[in-house]
Protein backbone atom coordinates (compact mmCIF):
# COMPACT_ATOMS: atom_id res chain seq x y z
CA UNK A 1 0.00 0.00 0.00
CA UNK A 2 1.43 3.56 -1.17
CA UNK A 3 2.16 5.61 1.93
CA UNK A 4 3.74 8.61 0.39
CA UNK A 5 2.63 10.36 -2.85
CA UNK A 6 4.49 13.26 -3.93
CA UNK A 7 2.46 15.88 -6.37
CA UNK A 8 4.27 18.35 -8.13
CA UNK A 9 1.83 21.39 -8.69
CA UNK A 10 2.03 24.03 -11.32
CA UNK A 11 0.58 27.33 -11.11
CA UNK A 12 1.72 29.27 -14.55
CA UNK A 13 0.76 31.43 -17.01
CA UNK A 14 -0.45 30.00 -20.51
CA UNK A 15 -1.53 32.03 -23.64
CA UNK A 16 -5.13 31.07 -25.17
CA UNK A 17 -4.74 30.40 -28.41
CA UNK A 18 -1.14 29.23 -27.88
CA UNK A 19 -1.45 25.05 -28.40
CA UNK A 20 1.63 24.23 -29.66
CA UNK A 21 3.65 26.87 -26.90
CA UNK A 22 1.67 25.42 -23.98
CA UNK A 23 1.97 21.64 -24.76
CA UNK A 24 5.83 22.93 -24.93
CA UNK A 25 5.41 24.40 -21.74
CA UNK A 26 3.70 21.23 -19.75
CA UNK A 27 6.35 19.16 -21.36
CA UNK A 28 8.86 21.41 -19.96
CA UNK A 29 6.68 21.00 -16.48
CA UNK A 30 6.61 17.25 -16.54
CA UNK A 31 10.24 16.67 -17.42
CA UNK A 32 11.40 18.92 -14.01
CA UNK A 33 8.36 16.86 -11.77
CA UNK A 34 10.37 13.49 -12.97
CA UNK A 35 13.55 15.05 -12.54
CA UNK A 36 11.88 15.25 -9.08
CA UNK A 37 10.79 12.41 -8.28
CA UNK A 38 7.24 13.28 -8.38
CA UNK A 39 4.59 10.86 -8.59
CA UNK A 40 2.11 13.09 -10.58
CA UNK A 41 2.43 16.52 -12.24
CA UNK A 42 -0.65 18.94 -12.12
CA UNK A 43 -1.77 21.30 -14.43
CA UNK A 44 -4.66 24.03 -13.93
CA UNK A 45 -8.04 23.54 -15.69
CA UNK A 46 -7.87 24.45 -19.82
CA UNK A 47 -4.25 24.99 -19.43
CA UNK A 48 -3.68 23.66 -23.27
CA UNK A 49 -5.60 26.23 -24.85
CA UNK A 50 -5.40 29.13 -22.23
CA UNK A 51 -8.24 30.43 -20.52
CA UNK A 52 -10.59 31.29 -20.81
CA UNK A 53 -11.43 30.99 -24.87
CA UNK A 54 -14.42 31.99 -24.68
CA UNK A 55 -16.14 31.61 -28.85
CA UNK A 56 -12.67 30.09 -29.98
CA UNK A 57 -13.45 27.00 -28.36
CA UNK A 58 -16.19 26.18 -30.48
CA UNK A 59 -14.37 26.01 -33.73
CA UNK A 60 -13.66 22.56 -34.61
CA UNK A 61 -10.54 22.92 -35.85
CA UNK A 62 -9.19 24.58 -32.39
CA UNK A 63 -10.95 21.88 -30.11
CA UNK A 64 -9.84 19.47 -32.37
CA UNK A 65 -6.15 20.27 -32.55
CA UNK A 66 -6.16 21.10 -28.35
CA UNK A 67 -7.60 17.49 -27.89
CA UNK A 68 -4.41 16.16 -30.66
CA UNK A 69 -1.82 18.08 -28.53
CA UNK A 70 -3.16 16.05 -25.24
CA UNK A 71 -3.07 12.94 -26.92
CA UNK A 72 0.12 13.60 -27.79
CA UNK A 73 1.73 14.58 -24.52
CA UNK A 74 0.50 11.76 -23.17
CA UNK A 75 2.81 9.49 -25.80
CA UNK A 76 5.90 12.09 -25.20
CA UNK A 77 4.98 11.75 -21.54
CA UNK A 78 4.76 8.02 -20.49
CA UNK A 79 8.13 7.24 -19.14
CA UNK A 80 7.53 9.18 -15.44
CA UNK A 81 4.98 10.82 -13.67
CA UNK A 82 1.39 11.11 -13.94
CA UNK A 83 -0.09 14.13 -16.18
CA UNK A 84 -3.38 16.31 -15.06
CA UNK A 85 -3.49 19.11 -17.53
CA UNK A 86 -7.37 20.37 -18.09
CA UNK A 87 -8.21 20.61 -22.21
CA UNK A 88 -11.55 20.46 -24.06
CA UNK A 89 -13.08 16.69 -24.86
CA UNK A 90 -15.66 15.85 -27.39
CA UNK A 91 -18.28 12.60 -26.10
CA UNK A 92 -20.98 12.12 -28.26
CA UNK A 93 -20.66 15.34 -30.11
CA UNK A 94 -20.71 17.09 -27.28
CA UNK A 95 -17.62 19.75 -26.40
CA UNK A 96 -16.39 19.32 -22.14
CA UNK A 97 -14.05 21.40 -19.72
CA UNK A 98 -11.96 18.51 -18.96
CA UNK A 99 -9.24 17.61 -17.61
CA UNK A 100 -7.30 14.18 -18.37
CA UNK A 101 -5.17 12.89 -16.66
CA UNK A 102 -1.91 10.72 -18.68
CA UNK A 103 0.17 8.13 -17.69
CA UNK A 104 2.05 5.34 -19.42
CA UNK A 105 1.39 6.65 -22.65
CA UNK A 106 -2.43 7.25 -22.43
CA UNK A 107 -5.23 8.99 -21.01
CA UNK A 108 -6.15 6.92 -17.52
CA UNK A 109 -8.67 9.48 -16.75
CA UNK A 110 -10.98 12.07 -17.97
CA UNK A 111 -12.73 14.14 -15.73
CA UNK A 112 -15.55 16.33 -17.58
CA UNK A 113 -16.89 19.32 -15.34
CA UNK A 114 -20.47 19.38 -14.20
CA UNK A 115 -20.86 22.82 -12.53
CA UNK A 116 -20.86 25.53 -15.36
CA UNK A 117 -20.57 28.93 -14.08
CA UNK A 118 -22.83 31.28 -15.75
CA UNK A 119 -22.46 34.55 -13.84
CA UNK A 120 -20.20 37.46 -14.04
CA UNK A 121 -17.27 37.16 -16.47
CA UNK A 122 -18.14 33.33 -17.21
CA UNK A 123 -20.47 32.20 -20.01
CA UNK A 124 -19.74 28.78 -19.88
CA UNK A 125 -23.22 27.30 -20.80
CA UNK A 126 -22.80 29.04 -24.04
CA UNK A 127 -19.67 26.51 -25.00
CA UNK A 128 -19.61 23.63 -22.64
CA UNK A 129 -22.16 20.76 -21.59
CA UNK A 130 -22.23 19.63 -18.14
CA UNK A 131 -21.39 16.14 -17.02
CA UNK A 132 -22.59 13.58 -14.80
CA UNK A 133 -20.11 13.84 -11.84
CA UNK A 134 -17.34 11.04 -11.89
CA UNK A 135 -16.09 9.11 -9.52
CA UNK A 136 -12.21 9.47 -8.45
CA UNK A 137 -9.56 7.78 -10.25
CA UNK A 138 -5.99 6.02 -9.38
CA UNK A 139 -2.48 7.02 -9.71
CA UNK A 140 0.44 5.27 -7.92
CA UNK A 141 -1.95 3.60 -4.83
CA UNK A 142 -4.05 6.80 -4.54
CA UNK A 143 -7.63 7.76 -5.21
CA UNK A 144 -7.82 11.04 -6.47
CA UNK A 145 -10.72 12.89 -6.86
CA UNK A 146 -11.21 15.79 -9.15
CA UNK A 147 -13.83 18.92 -8.66
CA UNK A 148 -13.43 21.15 -11.74
CA UNK A 149 -12.89 24.84 -10.35
CA UNK A 150 -16.72 25.47 -10.09
CA UNK A 151 -17.44 22.25 -9.58
CA UNK A 152 -15.71 22.69 -5.80
CA UNK A 153 -17.78 25.65 -5.35
CA UNK A 154 -20.94 23.33 -4.93
CA UNK A 155 -20.68 21.01 -2.09
CA UNK A 156 -22.61 18.04 -3.88
CA UNK A 157 -19.30 17.24 -6.12
CA UNK A 158 -16.89 17.00 -3.52
CA UNK A 159 -19.40 15.10 -1.39
CA UNK A 160 -19.81 12.38 -4.09
CA UNK A 161 -16.23 11.41 -5.07
CA UNK A 162 -15.37 11.12 -0.82
CA UNK A 163 -18.45 9.06 -0.96
CA UNK A 164 -17.16 6.72 -3.86
CA UNK A 165 -13.82 6.28 -2.11
CA UNK A 166 -11.76 9.49 -3.01
CA UNK A 167 -8.63 9.96 -0.41
CA UNK A 168 -7.46 13.92 -1.72
CA UNK A 169 -9.40 16.17 -3.93
CA UNK A 170 -7.11 18.13 -6.40
CA UNK A 171 -9.00 21.12 -7.75
CA UNK A 172 -7.69 22.51 -10.97
CA UNK A 173 -8.65 25.74 -11.82
CA UNK A 174 -8.80 29.04 -14.02
CA UNK A 175 -10.55 31.61 -11.23
CA UNK A 176 -10.10 35.26 -11.94
CA UNK A 177 -9.01 37.91 -9.86
CA UNK A 178 -11.03 40.41 -7.64
CA UNK A 179 -10.54 42.22 -4.55
CA UNK A 180 -11.26 39.53 -1.44
CA UNK A 181 -11.03 36.65 -3.89
CA UNK A 182 -8.47 34.89 -1.97
CA UNK A 183 -10.56 34.89 1.44
CA UNK A 184 -13.03 33.90 -0.90
CA UNK A 185 -11.91 31.04 -2.31
CA UNK A 186 -10.29 29.97 1.20
CA UNK A 187 -13.45 29.88 2.52
CA UNK A 188 -15.14 28.07 0.51
CA UNK A 189 -12.24 25.03 0.15
CA UNK A 190 -12.56 25.38 3.96
CA UNK A 191 -16.06 24.28 3.39
CA UNK A 192 -15.04 21.38 1.18
CA UNK A 193 -12.71 20.24 3.52
CA UNK A 194 -14.60 20.30 6.57
CA UNK A 195 -17.84 18.80 4.94
CA UNK A 196 -15.42 15.37 3.43
CA UNK A 197 -12.95 14.76 5.95
CA UNK A 198 -10.38 15.21 3.08
CA UNK A 199 -7.24 16.91 1.93
CA UNK A 200 -7.31 19.31 -0.97
CA UNK A 201 -4.98 20.99 -3.32
CA UNK A 202 -6.60 24.53 -4.88
CA UNK A 203 -4.81 24.77 -8.01
CA UNK A 204 -5.10 28.19 -9.98
CA UNK A 205 -3.47 29.46 -13.26
CA UNK A 206 -1.55 33.21 -13.53
CA UNK A 207 -1.35 35.62 -16.08
CA UNK A 208 -3.47 38.30 -17.93
CA UNK A 209 -6.43 37.66 -19.91
CA UNK A 210 -7.98 40.44 -21.65
CA UNK A 211 -9.65 41.99 -18.79
CA UNK A 212 -9.62 39.66 -16.45
CA UNK A 213 -6.19 38.69 -13.94
CA UNK A 214 -5.45 34.95 -12.81
CA UNK A 215 -3.71 35.17 -9.88
CA UNK A 216 -3.14 32.25 -8.64
CA UNK A 217 -2.87 31.75 -4.60
CA UNK A 218 -2.79 28.14 -4.97
CA UNK A 219 -3.40 26.25 -2.05
CA UNK A 220 -3.36 23.11 0.13
CA UNK A 221 -5.43 21.90 2.99
CA UNK A 222 -5.20 19.71 5.46
CA UNK A 223 -8.04 17.51 7.34
CA UNK A 224 -9.73 20.10 9.81
CA UNK A 225 -9.21 22.92 7.21
CA UNK A 226 -5.62 23.77 7.90
CA UNK A 227 -3.30 25.62 5.85
CA UNK A 228 -0.43 23.19 4.24
CA UNK A 229 0.61 25.39 1.91
CA UNK A 230 0.00 28.61 0.44
CA UNK A 231 1.75 29.10 -3.00
CA UNK A 232 2.18 33.09 -3.87
CA UNK A 233 -0.17 35.38 -5.55
CA UNK A 234 0.06 36.27 -8.96
CA UNK A 235 3.68 34.98 -9.60
CA UNK A 236 4.41 31.65 -11.82
CA UNK A 237 5.32 29.21 -8.77
CA UNK A 238 6.22 24.92 -8.92
CA UNK A 239 6.00 23.46 -5.43
CA UNK A 240 6.48 19.91 -4.95
CA UNK A 241 4.04 18.26 -2.02
CA UNK A 242 4.77 15.08 -0.06
CA UNK A 243 1.09 14.03 1.14
CA UNK A 244 1.58 10.53 3.79
CA UNK A 245 -0.96 8.34 4.79
CA UNK A 246 -1.06 7.78 8.75
CA UNK A 247 -3.71 6.14 10.66
CA UNK A 248 -6.50 9.01 10.22
CA UNK A 249 -6.08 8.86 6.44
CA UNK A 250 -3.35 11.20 3.69
CA UNK A 251 -2.26 14.47 5.12
CA UNK A 252 0.24 16.65 3.49
CA UNK A 253 3.78 18.03 4.77
CA UNK A 254 3.87 21.40 5.81
CA UNK A 255 5.28 24.17 3.01
CA UNK A 256 5.82 27.28 2.23
CA UNK A 257 3.05 30.08 3.61
CA UNK A 258 3.53 32.65 1.04
CA UNK A 259 2.07 36.22 2.22
CA UNK A 260 -1.00 37.46 0.31
CA UNK A 261 -0.63 41.18 -0.15
CA UNK A 262 -3.58 43.48 1.20
CA UNK A 263 -6.03 44.87 -1.64
CA UNK A 264 -3.91 48.37 -2.58
CA UNK A 265 -1.02 45.73 -3.66
CA UNK A 266 -2.88 43.63 -5.51
CA UNK A 267 -5.00 45.79 -7.02
CA UNK A 268 -1.82 47.89 -8.36
CA UNK A 269 0.05 44.70 -9.36
CA UNK A 270 -3.01 43.45 -11.36
CA UNK A 271 -2.94 46.09 -12.97
CA UNK A 272 0.88 45.69 -13.90
CA UNK A 273 0.16 42.36 -14.34
CA UNK A 274 -3.14 42.48 -17.03
CA UNK A 275 -1.21 45.32 -18.92
CA UNK A 276 2.40 43.73 -19.25
CA UNK A 277 0.51 40.22 -20.17
CA UNK A 278 -2.03 42.16 -22.84
CA UNK A 279 0.97 44.30 -24.55
CA UNK A 280 3.18 40.99 -24.69
CA UNK A 281 -0.25 38.38 -25.69
CA UNK A 282 -0.95 40.81 -28.36
CA UNK A 283 2.46 41.35 -30.04
CA UNK A 284 3.41 44.92 -28.40
CA UNK A 285 6.90 45.60 -26.51
CA UNK A 286 5.89 49.98 -26.16
CA UNK A 287 3.35 51.53 -25.17
CA UNK A 288 2.60 55.63 -24.96
CA UNK A 289 0.17 57.83 -23.29
CA UNK A 290 -0.93 61.61 -23.20
CA UNK A 291 0.46 62.69 -19.65
CA UNK A 292 -1.24 65.62 -18.60
CA UNK A 293 0.10 66.48 -15.44
CA UNK A 294 -3.32 64.85 -13.24
CA UNK A 295 -3.30 61.69 -11.72
CA UNK A 296 -5.04 59.71 -13.81
CA UNK A 297 -2.33 59.78 -16.84
CA UNK A 298 0.29 59.63 -14.18
CA UNK A 299 -0.71 56.14 -12.22
CA UNK A 300 -1.18 54.82 -15.84
CA UNK A 301 2.64 56.06 -16.93
CA UNK A 302 3.54 54.37 -13.71
CA UNK A 303 1.75 50.90 -14.00
CA UNK A 304 3.20 51.14 -17.66
CA UNK A 305 6.70 51.56 -16.49
CA UNK A 306 6.66 48.96 -13.92
CA UNK A 307 4.86 46.87 -16.95
CA UNK A 308 7.20 46.98 -19.65
CA UNK A 309 10.45 49.69 -18.12
CA UNK A 310 10.43 52.79 -18.69
CA UNK A 311 12.42 52.60 -22.05
CA UNK A 312 9.63 51.39 -23.56
CA UNK A 313 6.90 53.74 -22.61
CA UNK A 314 6.47 57.52 -24.44
CA UNK A 315 4.47 60.11 -22.49
CA UNK A 316 3.58 62.84 -24.84
CA UNK A 317 1.94 66.33 -23.53
CA UNK A 318 -0.65 68.44 -25.59
CA UNK A 319 -0.81 71.23 -24.56
CA UNK A 320 -3.85 73.84 -25.99
CA UNK A 321 -4.20 77.47 -24.71
CA UNK A 322 -5.79 76.67 -21.31
CA UNK A 323 -3.17 74.24 -20.21
CA UNK A 324 -1.43 75.62 -17.26
CA UNK A 325 1.87 75.92 -16.54
CA UNK A 326 1.31 74.01 -13.63
CA UNK A 327 0.07 71.09 -15.30
CA UNK A 328 3.36 71.29 -17.68
CA UNK A 329 5.47 70.86 -15.33
CA UNK A 330 3.67 68.58 -13.32
CA UNK A 331 3.82 66.08 -16.40
CA UNK A 332 7.89 66.90 -16.65
CA UNK A 333 8.50 65.99 -13.22
CA UNK A 334 6.65 62.47 -13.61
CA UNK A 335 7.80 61.53 -16.84
CA UNK A 336 11.60 61.98 -15.05
CA UNK A 337 10.88 60.91 -11.80
CA UNK A 338 9.31 57.65 -13.71
CA UNK A 339 12.59 57.62 -16.29
CA UNK A 340 10.54 57.66 -19.25
CA UNK A 341 10.26 59.51 -22.86
CA UNK A 342 8.61 62.85 -22.95
CA UNK A 343 7.63 64.50 -25.79
CA UNK A 344 5.49 67.56 -26.40
CA UNK A 345 2.98 68.33 -29.10
CA UNK A 346 0.86 71.89 -28.90
CA UNK A 347 -2.49 71.21 -30.43
CA UNK A 348 -3.16 75.09 -30.89
CA UNK A 349 -2.62 75.08 -34.45
CA UNK A 350 -4.72 72.16 -35.00
CA UNK A 351 -7.35 73.44 -32.99
CA UNK A 352 -7.25 76.60 -34.60
CA UNK A 353 -7.44 74.85 -38.21
CA UNK A 354 -10.32 72.82 -37.11
CA UNK A 355 -12.22 76.03 -35.93
CA UNK A 356 -11.47 78.14 -38.58
CA UNK A 357 -13.21 74.97 -40.98
CA UNK A 358 -15.98 74.74 -39.28
CA UNK A 359 -16.76 78.11 -38.72
CA UNK A 360 -19.19 78.73 -41.45
CA UNK A 361 -21.40 76.20 -40.13
CA UNK A 362 -20.81 76.96 -36.35
CA UNK A 363 -21.80 81.20 -37.20
CA UNK A 364 -24.15 82.11 -34.62
CA UNK A 365 -23.56 79.19 -32.44
CA UNK A 366 -21.75 79.68 -28.58
CA UNK A 367 -19.05 77.61 -27.88
CA UNK A 368 -19.02 75.16 -25.63
CA UNK A 369 -18.74 71.66 -24.79
CA UNK A 370 -18.66 70.57 -28.55
CA UNK A 371 -15.19 72.45 -28.84
CA UNK A 372 -13.88 71.10 -25.79
CA UNK A 373 -14.64 67.76 -26.72
CA UNK A 374 -12.43 68.94 -30.52
CA UNK A 375 -9.27 69.60 -28.14
CA UNK A 376 -9.81 65.93 -26.94
CA UNK A 377 -10.37 64.42 -30.41
CA UNK A 378 -7.28 66.41 -31.50
CA UNK A 379 -5.33 64.87 -28.89
CA UNK A 380 -6.57 61.22 -30.10
CA UNK A 381 -5.56 62.02 -33.16
CA UNK A 382 -1.83 62.91 -32.18
CA UNK A 383 -1.77 59.94 -30.14
CA UNK A 384 -3.38 57.89 -32.83
CA UNK A 385 -1.04 58.30 -35.64
CA UNK A 386 2.23 57.80 -33.15
CA UNK A 387 0.60 54.67 -32.26
CA UNK A 388 0.52 53.92 -35.86
CA UNK A 389 3.90 54.86 -36.99
CA UNK A 390 5.86 53.21 -34.27
CA UNK A 391 3.97 50.86 -33.51
CA UNK A 392 3.23 51.43 -29.63
CA UNK A 393 0.33 50.68 -28.07
CA UNK A 394 -1.91 53.73 -27.19
CA UNK A 395 -3.05 53.39 -23.21
CA UNK A 396 -6.23 55.37 -22.06
CA UNK A 397 -6.29 56.46 -19.26
CA UNK A 398 -9.66 57.35 -17.72
CA UNK A 399 -11.04 55.79 -14.15
CA UNK A 400 -14.26 54.36 -13.68
CA UNK A 401 -15.85 57.55 -12.07
CA UNK A 402 -15.52 59.07 -15.59
CA UNK A 403 -16.37 55.52 -17.41
CA UNK A 404 -19.50 55.66 -15.24
CA UNK A 405 -20.82 58.85 -15.93
CA UNK A 406 -19.13 59.73 -19.15
CA UNK A 407 -17.13 62.33 -18.46
CA UNK A 408 -15.03 61.16 -21.31
CA UNK A 409 -14.71 62.01 -24.73
CA UNK A 410 -15.46 59.32 -27.53
CA UNK A 411 -12.63 59.35 -29.99
CA UNK A 412 -11.17 61.83 -28.03
CA UNK A 413 -9.69 60.67 -24.75
CA UNK A 414 -11.54 57.40 -24.79
CA UNK A 415 -8.70 56.33 -28.00
CA UNK A 416 -6.74 53.46 -26.86
CA UNK A 417 -5.94 49.53 -27.13
CA UNK A 418 -6.09 48.93 -23.32
CA UNK A 419 -6.67 50.76 -20.11
CA UNK A 420 -5.69 49.84 -16.62
CA UNK A 421 -7.24 51.82 -14.45
CA UNK A 422 -11.15 51.44 -15.97
CA UNK A 423 -12.30 49.89 -13.12
CA UNK A 424 -10.99 52.00 -10.70
CA UNK A 425 -12.85 54.83 -8.53
CA UNK A 426 -11.22 58.38 -8.71
CA UNK A 427 -11.15 58.44 -4.66
CA UNK A 428 -8.97 55.40 -5.15
CA UNK A 429 -6.80 56.40 -7.37
CA UNK A 430 -5.57 58.89 -5.37
CA UNK A 431 -4.71 56.39 -2.80
CA UNK A 432 -3.25 53.87 -5.38
CA UNK A 433 -0.95 57.27 -6.38
CA UNK A 434 -0.34 57.82 -2.73
CA UNK A 435 1.05 53.65 -2.57
CA UNK A 436 3.30 53.25 -5.21
CA UNK A 437 5.41 56.22 -4.02
CA UNK A 438 5.96 54.61 -0.66
CA UNK A 439 5.98 51.19 -2.06
CA UNK A 440 8.72 49.13 -4.64
CA UNK A 441 8.23 45.53 -5.04
CA UNK A 442 10.90 43.27 -7.20
CA UNK A 443 7.76 42.72 -9.93
CA UNK A 444 8.13 46.80 -10.51
CA UNK A 445 10.39 47.46 -13.44
CA UNK A 446 9.85 51.41 -12.57
CA UNK A 447 12.24 53.11 -10.57
CA UNK A 448 11.70 53.31 -6.57
CA UNK A 449 10.64 56.45 -4.71
CA UNK A 450 8.33 59.01 -5.54
CA UNK A 451 7.25 58.94 -9.03
CA UNK A 452 3.79 60.73 -9.18
CA UNK A 453 4.99 63.99 -7.73
CA UNK A 454 3.15 64.91 -4.60
CA UNK A 455 1.02 68.44 -5.96
CA UNK A 456 -0.33 65.92 -8.72
CA UNK A 457 -2.28 64.11 -5.91
CA UNK A 458 -2.84 67.08 -3.86
CA UNK A 459 -4.18 69.80 -6.72
CA UNK A 460 -7.72 69.66 -8.03
CA UNK A 461 -9.18 67.72 -10.75
CA UNK A 462 -9.54 69.66 -14.03
CA UNK A 463 -9.65 68.83 -17.70
CA UNK A 464 -8.45 71.80 -18.67
CA UNK A 465 -10.17 72.12 -21.56
CA UNK A 466 -11.54 75.87 -20.93
CA UNK A 467 -10.56 78.46 -18.72
CA UNK A 468 -10.62 78.01 -14.72
CA UNK A 469 -12.50 74.51 -15.26
CA UNK A 470 -12.36 71.74 -12.52
CA UNK A 471 -14.15 68.52 -12.65
CA UNK A 472 -16.31 69.74 -9.55
CA UNK A 473 -18.17 71.77 -11.80
CA UNK A 474 -19.67 69.59 -14.14
CA UNK A 475 -19.99 66.82 -11.26
CA UNK A 476 -20.05 66.39 -7.64
CA UNK A 477 -17.36 66.06 -5.36
CA UNK A 478 -15.46 63.02 -6.12
CA UNK A 479 -16.28 61.79 -2.54
CA UNK A 480 -20.09 62.02 -3.23
CA UNK A 481 -20.04 60.75 -6.77
CA UNK A 482 -18.21 57.62 -6.29
CA UNK A 483 -20.20 56.60 -2.93
CA UNK A 484 -23.47 57.10 -4.94
CA UNK A 485 -21.85 55.22 -8.00
CA UNK A 486 -21.01 52.29 -5.27
CA UNK A 487 -24.64 52.14 -4.60
CA UNK A 488 -25.71 52.08 -8.33
CA UNK A 489 -22.97 50.16 -9.70
CA UNK A 490 -21.00 47.75 -7.09
CA UNK A 491 -24.87 46.89 -4.82
CA UNK A 492 -27.12 48.14 -7.47
CA UNK A 493 -29.19 49.87 -4.86
CA UNK A 494 -32.43 51.37 -5.41
CA UNK A 495 -33.02 55.14 -6.09
CA UNK A 496 -34.49 55.19 -2.85
CA UNK A 497 -32.15 53.03 -0.72
CA UNK A 498 -29.07 55.98 -1.42
CA UNK A 499 -31.26 58.53 -0.47
CA UNK A 500 -32.19 56.70 3.01
CA UNK A 501 -28.44 56.51 3.37
CA UNK A 502 -28.14 60.46 3.24
CA UNK A 503 -27.35 61.30 -0.13
CA UNK A 504 -29.65 64.06 -1.78
CA UNK A 505 -32.02 63.18 -4.12
CA UNK A 506 -31.87 65.35 -6.85
CA UNK A 507 -27.89 64.65 -7.31
CA UNK A 508 -28.41 60.21 -6.56
CA UNK A 509 -31.14 61.30 -9.61
CA UNK A 510 -28.68 63.29 -11.99
CA UNK A 511 -25.90 60.84 -11.00
CA UNK A 512 -28.37 57.57 -12.13
CA UNK A 513 -29.19 59.68 -15.61
CA UNK A 514 -25.63 60.42 -16.15
CA UNK A 515 -24.83 56.15 -15.74
CA UNK A 516 -27.69 55.43 -18.38
CA UNK A 517 -26.52 57.51 -20.82
CA UNK A 518 -23.56 57.17 -20.92
CA UNK A 519 -23.64 53.15 -21.64
CA UNK A 520 -22.83 53.95 -25.52
CA UNK A 521 -19.58 55.09 -24.78
CA UNK A 522 -18.37 52.07 -22.27
CA UNK A 523 -19.78 49.78 -24.99
CA UNK A 524 -17.24 51.24 -26.90
CA UNK A 525 -14.37 51.60 -24.58
CA UNK A 526 -10.67 49.42 -24.58
CA UNK A 527 -10.73 46.69 -22.17
CA UNK A 528 -8.96 47.34 -19.34
CA UNK A 529 -8.18 45.55 -16.01
CA UNK A 530 -11.21 43.81 -13.78
CA UNK A 531 -10.51 44.66 -10.38
CA UNK A 532 -14.04 44.55 -9.22
CA UNK A 533 -17.53 41.87 -9.24
CA UNK A 534 -19.03 44.91 -11.28
CA UNK A 535 -16.95 45.79 -14.58
CA UNK A 536 -17.58 47.61 -16.91
CA UNK A 537 -17.72 44.94 -19.81
CA UNK A 538 -18.16 41.17 -18.78
CA UNK A 539 -19.90 41.69 -15.38
CA UNK A 540 -22.35 44.40 -16.72
CA UNK A 541 -24.33 43.76 -19.94
CA UNK A 542 -26.88 46.74 -20.13
CA UNK A 543 -28.77 47.68 -23.27
CA UNK A 544 -27.25 51.02 -24.79
CA UNK A 545 -31.09 51.75 -25.94
CA UNK A 546 -32.29 51.90 -22.48
CA UNK A 547 -35.16 54.56 -21.14
CA UNK A 548 -35.88 53.28 -18.02
CA UNK A 549 -35.15 54.96 -14.54
CA UNK A 550 -35.60 53.92 -11.27
CA UNK A 551 -38.31 55.99 -10.01
CA UNK A 552 -38.42 55.44 -6.35
CA UNK A 553 -36.22 58.07 -4.09
CA UNK A 554 -36.39 61.08 -6.50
Amino acid sequence: MTDTFRLMLVQANPVVGDIIGNAARARDFWAEAKAAGADMLALTEMFITGYQTQDLILKPAFHRAAIAAIEALARDCADGPALGVGGPALRGGRLYNAWWVLQGGRAVATVLKHHLPNDAVFDEKRVFASADVAGPYMINGLRIGTPICEDAWHADVAETLEETGAEILLVPNGSPYHRGKPNLRLNLMVARVVETGLPLVYLNMVGGQDDQVFDGSSLVLNPGGHLAVQMPQFDENVTQVTFRRGPDGWKADAGEIAPIPPIGEADYRACVMSLADYMAKCGFKKALLGLSGGIDSAIVAAIACDALGPENVRCVMLPSEFTSAHSLEDAALCAKALGCRLDSIPISGAQEAVGAALAPLFAGTEAGVTEENIQSRLRGVMLMALSNKFGEMLLTTGNKSEMAVGYCTIYGDMNGGYNPVKDMYKTRMFLTAQWRNENHRPWMKGPAGEVIPARIITKPPSAELRANQRDDDSLPPYEVLDAILEGLVERDCAVAELVAEGFDPATVKRVEHLFYIAEYKRFQSAPGTRLTQKAFWLDRRYPIANRWRDGSGG
